[in-house]
C-alpha cells in the first residue's frame, strides 16, 4: 500500500524501514539498527574538515552532528518544496545506536523532497518498534534529530 493510499504511512522509504523492523523480534531489531548504523555515510571531506557547519543535537545521550543541504536554496534565496534534501551525520563509531537512527533518517529520507521531509511525523521513533529495545532518552534523541532536520528544511524553503 502506498503512502497516498494510506495516510497514515510513513512518507519516503520510512515506512519500508519501520516495517522491516515490525517483522523482526526484539533482538533482530537491535540487529537491524546496528546494520543501520555501519551503513551511515561518512561526512564528504568539505563538511568533516570544517565541522562548524554541523549542528549539535544536544537530546541524543552520544555526541551526534547534522546538517541538511536543499538543493536550490543559498544566496537569500528559498529553495521550492519539491527539491531535493541531502542529510549528512557526523556520529562516533563507539555509538550504534546514535548512528543506527542516523542511519536510518538517512536512508528513508537522503533525496527526497523537502515537503517529504517535513511530512514525516514526529512519532517516527515510536514507529520503529523499539521501545522494548531501547529507552525512551535514545527515542527521544532520534526526535531530536528529525526536529532539527525538519526545522533546516523550513528554513532553506521558507515553509
Amino acid at each position: 500500500m502506498s503512502a497516498a493510499a494510506d495516510p497514515e504511512a510513513l512518507p519516503g522509504g520510512l515506512q519500508e524501514i519501520a516495517d522491516d523492523f515490525a517483522a523482526l523480534s526484539g533482538p533482530d531489531r537491535l540487529q537491524l539498527l546496528l546494520e543501520f548504523s555501519e551503513e551511515l555515510p561518512a561526512l564528504p571531506a568539505r563538511l568533516a574538515e570544517d565541522p562548524g557547519l554541523l549542528e549539535p543535537v544536544p537530546e541524543c545521550q552520544s555526541p551526534i552532528f547534522l546538517t541538511v543541504e536543499v538543493d536550490g536554496a543559498g544566496d537569500g534565496q528559498p529553495a521550492p518544496p519539491d527539491a531535493a534534501v541531502r542529510l549528512f551525520f557526523s556520529a562516533p563509531p563507539e555509538a550504534p545506536t546514535t548512528r543506527g537512527f542516523a542511519g536510518i533518517l538517512a536512508e528513508g529520507l537522503d533525496g527526497s523532497s523537502a515537503e517529504t521531509v517535513l511530512a514525516v511525523p514526529a512519532d517516527l521513533p515510536l514507529r520503529l518498534s523499539l521501545e522494548d529495545q531501547v529507552s525512551p532518552l535514545r527515542l527521544r534523541g532520534m526526535g531530536g534529530m528529525l526536529g532539527r532536520i525538519q526545522r533546516q528544511v523550513r528554513e532553506q524553503t521558507g515553509a
